[in-house]
């Protein structure tokens, strides 16, 4: 299955103050776009351009950097579009996540506190992660384009902290995006949506 660039799910207006037109022109039509394109290459010259992105993610992981780098990096981005929507982020959870973050996690503010330090301690490039793993939510961060999935976990939510996804908006002030994402951004709804089919 070949890799496709998604379109976004809104406009790019549509995160402003919080992650502009600009932003999202950057990272999702350059960035994203060369992950598909590299990813694309790299799985067919691999024998794995029938497998879809899950897959092709788990077949490279430490075994062909290359196409792994692509590849985790256009799954990451999929769903980092989906996490994001307009008037999106804050306390007000759905009530099966709510219970889930409560009893897993210590509850919404510690959640919040411990995402966001995840996020702002990543050194370099990477991701910060709210995922499922043993049925149980888990935080985690991973370098570069390294993924949830590899580590046996099923990723429900993602903030992106390689540079190019803040430094137009916020410069060198990571944490101050992270707070942005969360409290502006989330779709709480998507991640309910990965919840649910991670915990079936």
């Amino acid at each position: 299955m070949a890799f496709e660039l998604p379109e976004l799910p809104y406009d790019y207006e549509a995160l402003s103050p919080y992650m502009s037109k600009e932003t999202l022109e950057f990272h999702h039509d350059k960035h994203h776009k060369a992950y598909v394109d590299n990813g694309n290459k790299l799985a067919a010259e691999a024998g794995m351009a029938d497998l879809s992105v899950e897959e092709v993610v788990k077949k490279s992981f430490g075994t062909n950097q290359g196409l792994f780098n692509n590849a985790a990096q256009h799954y990451n981005h999929i769903h980092f579009w989906k996490w994001m929507k307009k008037g999106g982020g804050g306390n007000k959870l759905p009530g099966k996540l709510e219970s889930a973050i409560t009893s897993d996690l210590g509850g919404y503010d510690k959640f919040k506190a411990d995402f966001l330090a995840a996020g702002a301690t990543q050194f370099g490039s990477g991701w910060a992660w709210l995922s499922v793993k043993d049925g149980k939510l888990a935080i985690s961060k991973t370098p570069n384009g390294e993924n949830p999935l590899v580590h046996g976990a099923e990723p429900i939510l993602g903030v992106d902290v390689w540079e190019h996804s803040y430094y137009i908006d916020y410069r060198n002030a990571r944490p101050k995006y992270l707070e942005a994402f969360v409290d502006n951004l989330i779709n709480w709804d998507y991640v309910l949506e990965r919840y649910e089919a991670a915990t079936k």
